[in-house]
């Protein structure tokens, strides 16, 4: 379930609960109260009327008991002679020919019984007042045999008599019980009622005031529909505004969610920015940029490391930054690692050299040593043993051709005055051969401190190198008619500039060749720098340290 779906069902069932919850109290309070009032008032309007009938028959039985006055009675009521020998109230209904109610006045005078029967529309006067009882309410009288003995306002056209009502009020009240409730009554309405035993003398009736309970609970059920029209005004208002409000949450989750897929697949430049959101939303949002632009100078830092720039750095951002704490761990173990390949990449570039020169040396001492003094004993050989004057010439002039050509070969490939006389000297010597056979004009100043110079012999033959790989490229490659060449020894530093005025050639699309790999390569190995700057002319500007 979706985060909106789940706010949208918690806050409408929070508040369906909490509007039924509401409605269901004040409906069941607010009927609780009805009922109390209307059977309050049911039995206050009953009690009135059980005062104004009895003291209706009280007075009756009053002015009939002390009255001298002869009655006639016109009820048509016949006594049994059997019954009724005591004076007294007595209920005759059930003697009248009718059934009409009879409440009868009953005394003994000179031996003959006198009755009265009390106008039965003084005691209708009295139920029919209804005041207060609203269009259904009517309080009646029920005798003792559960008949009624008033007019009932419903049916007319009925005797009372004729109408049974046995109903629950009926039967409490005829046990002398006075009460009140909600309950059928004759009809099979129900309605509210408020009983009360009516017992005057041999009189025993039952007095209710009653009002149906549809009509009283019109006000109820109009509140019902208030109440339902207000629940839904509610939920369709809290529907609303959870839409509202799970809109103001959501949105923002569902464009973190969006981000942070974006940064699943590896890309961290998109901003996380939310000005609109509240302020814990925009505290999320902080975070989760600041976790970004964390991944962003770790994946830096990572790039940097990966294309080797070991001198990159990257600071933690805290110690239980681990992602990072591992990044410069992995640098620190390259630059280790890179360290140490240099060393040997160094120490092994320099075997090469040194086994290259030595086999350089041994070359040129076996061409020293060897073919050079088989070449002067044929020499002699030729200048004792031929005879021919002209074959003689020939045969010396070749044989010192070749012996020149011998020397030349050994002093490039280990020129013996290195060892004998230094750098210098070897290199003034070198120039000096050069410019024999080449039209450019080459010039050589030698700086070294001679005698004391601490240059070693492996810097002095890589030096020579260095310097023949350039003037060869000057000549060949460069065109140049002019070179300048210095060579100068500071305390601890060798150092030489090269200069020459041929077209040069672009340092950064020129595939550097062999010629100047070997320069480089013979600067690294003694721990040196190199310097080269080419546009009409070129310059070559090399130190070494000299290390004491």
């Amino acid at each position: 379930m979706s985060v909106k779906k789940l706010i949208l069902l918690i806050i409408n069932s929070l508040v369906i609960l909490v509007v039924i919850a509401l409605s269901l109290i004040f409906y069941f309070e607010f009927s609780k109260v009805l009922d109390e009032r209307i059977l309050y008032h049911l039995n206050s309007i009953k009690t009135l009327k059980k005062i104004q009938i009895e003291n209706l028959i009280q007075k009756e039985w009053k002015t009939f008991n002390e009255s001298e006055d002869f009655f006639v009675d016109s009820s048509n009521i016949n006594l049994p002679n059997n019954k009724y020998l005591k004076a007294g109230i007595y209920d005759l209904t059930h003697l009248h020919p009718t059934k009409k109610t009879s409440i009868g006045l009953h005394k003994i005078k000179d031996n003959k019984r006198v009755l009265k029967v009390i106008p039965y529309h003084k005691i209708k006067e009295i139920l029919l007042e209804r005041t207060g009882m609203g269009e259904s309410g009517e309080s009646y009288i029920v005798g003792h045999d559960y008949r009624l003995r008033s007019q009932s306002r419903f049916f007319p056209e009925k005797a009372p008599y004729s109408i049974e009502a046995k109903t629950i009020g009926v039967l409490e009240g005829i046990t002398d019980k006075d009460g009140e409730g909600i309950f059928s009554d004759y009809r099979k309405i129900d309605v509210y009622s408020a009983y009360s035993s009516l017992k005057i003398d041999h009189l025993h009736w039952v007095l209710l005031s009653e009002i149906d309970v549809d009509e009283v609970t019109i006000p109820l059920k109009e509140m019902r529909l208030k109440l339902l029209f207000l629940t839904l005004i509610i939920l369709t208002l809290s529907v609303i505004i959870s839409l509202f409000l799970t809109r103001i949450i959501t949105n923002p989750i569902k464009k973190i969610q969006k981000s942070l897929l974006v940064m699943a697949k590896g890309n961290y430049n998109e901003k996380l920015v939310s000005e609109k959101s509240p302020t814990e939303i925009k505290a999320m949002f902080k975070a989760l940029e600041n976790l970004r632009i964390a991944i962003v100078g770790a994946v830096d830092f990572s790039v940097d490391i990966g294309k080797m720039n070991l001198s990159s750095s990257y600071k933690p951002k805290s110690n239980h930054d681990l992602l990072g704490r591992s990044l410069i761990k992995m640098r620190d173990k390259l630059e280790e690692f890179r360290v140490t390949e240099n060393k040997i990449n160094i120490s092994n570039k320099r075997l090469l050299v040194k086994h290259l020169e030595d086999e350089r040396r041994r070359l040129a001492r076996e061409l020293h040593d060897g073919i050079g003094p088989l070449l002067t004993t044929i020499k002699l050989y030729v200048q004792n043993r031929v005879e021919a004057n002209e074959h003689k010439e020939s045969l010396k002039e070749m044989i010192d051709t070749t012996i020149n050509e011998i020397r030349q070969m050994t002093n490039v490939l280990m020129p013996t005055s290195i060892d004998k006389f230094g750098i210098g000297a070897t290199l003034i010597n070198y120039v000096e051969n050069i410019q024999k056979s080449s039209e450019a004009s080459i010039r050589f100043e030698d700086l070294t401190k001679k005698e004391s110079s601490l240059i070693t012999k492996e810097q002095e033959i890589n030096i020579f190198r260095i310097v023949q790989e350039l003037i060869n490229n000057s000549i060949k490659h460069s065109k140049a008619t002019k070179i300048r060449i210095s060579l100068t020894e500071f305390d601890n530093v060798l150092s030489l500039y090269y200069f020459d005025n041929g077209i040069g050639f672009n340092i950064h699309e020129v595939t550097l060749g062999s010629g100047i790999k070997n320069i480089r390569e013979r600067v690294e190995i003694f721990d040196g720098t190199l310097e080269i700057e080419s546009t009409e002319t070129t310059i070559f500007e090399i130190e070494m340290p000299i290390k004491l």
